[in-house]
């Protein structure tokens, strides 16, 4: 039985710390980490607006050549449009418009038939635009620093928006790892990377490492490994080999029992 597995009474006091603990650093972090990713964005869609001449101009070639500004054209719609909705809305596909919002080009697809996602994405694009945020595309000019400035910090919050919780989730996860590791180290544990082609249950004793990919075989699978992530490995110190170490996710609030879990462990 693991360590306090059968006690959940026990629990409680670490659930109430961790929580705390969690709210105390969301009021305090959060808003600031969606800053940070907000300015970023806003560069990027600033970025964007230049690449297509402020929008006036969205052609197969520009996104051809620039297919990570896609997520910045679906959002620069009336209304905003989620990635599935375009696919619907230009007869796409999933892979497609997935493989150009991660920046490249599918592969293994003709120049003509990469011609016509594009132009039918496009065409869909260029009729939807929101040109309340955009006043110069019906005024035909050329839009002012602080106008391109104002719709590029428009759009950059519909994208934070539409990914608000994986930023904080993402600057919660390296809060928690960032405690571990101070808390390890303090106790005289080693922070050291772990391949994992060794066993996992040969790991050294009084080490710990980060973002490991850990071969699993599956149940009822014949002989095939997977890769499993794992964002914290730690073998306590006391560990008798062979041992499985301790395995943390990181993303939720419950980090304390975690210190119960070390501590009796070594």
């Amino acid at each position: 039985m693991p360590v306090n597995a059968n006690k959940p009474d026990l629990w409680k006091t670490d659930t109430r710390a961790s929580v705390d603990q969690f709210n105390q650093w969301f009021m305090q972090f959060a808003p600031q980490a969606f800053r940070e990713t907000r300015k970023k964005t806003i560069e990027s869609v600033e970025q964007g607006l230049a690449l297509t001449k402020d929008l006036t101009t969205i052609t197969p070639d520009i996104i051809k050549a620039n297919p990570g500004i896609l997520p910045t054209l679906r959002m620069s719609t009336c209304p905003p449009l989620a990635r599935d909705r375009l696919i619907g809305l230009a007869d796409s596909t999933k892979n497609f418009v997935g493989c150009l919002e991660e920046g490249k080009l599918p592969r293994l697809l003709s120049p003509e038939l990469l011609e016509e996602h594009l132009g039918k994405i496009t065409r869909i694009l260029s009729r939807m635009l929101d040109v309340d945020i955009f006043p110069w595309m019906e005024e035909k000019r050329k839009p002012t620093k602080e106008e391109r400035y104002r719709s590029s910090t428009i759009v950059a919050d519909r994208l934070c928006g539409a990914v608000a919780e994986p930023i904080v989730r993402n600057a919660q996860e390296k809060r928690q790892l960032a405690l571990i590791e101070k808390y390890l180290t303090k106790r005289g544990y080693k922070l050291k990377p772990h391949p994992a082609a060794v066993v996992l249950n040969e790991m050294e004793p009084g080490t710990f490492c980060f973002r490991m990919n850990a071969l699993v075989k599956p149940p009822n699978a014949e002989g095939r490994m997977v890769k499993i992530p794992i964002d914290a490995v730690i073998q306590p110190r006391t560990a008798q080999l062979p041992h499985l170490p301790i395995l943390i996710e990181a993303g939720c609030r419950a980090l304390h029992p975690f210190r119960a879990l070390c501590e009796k462990g070594g």
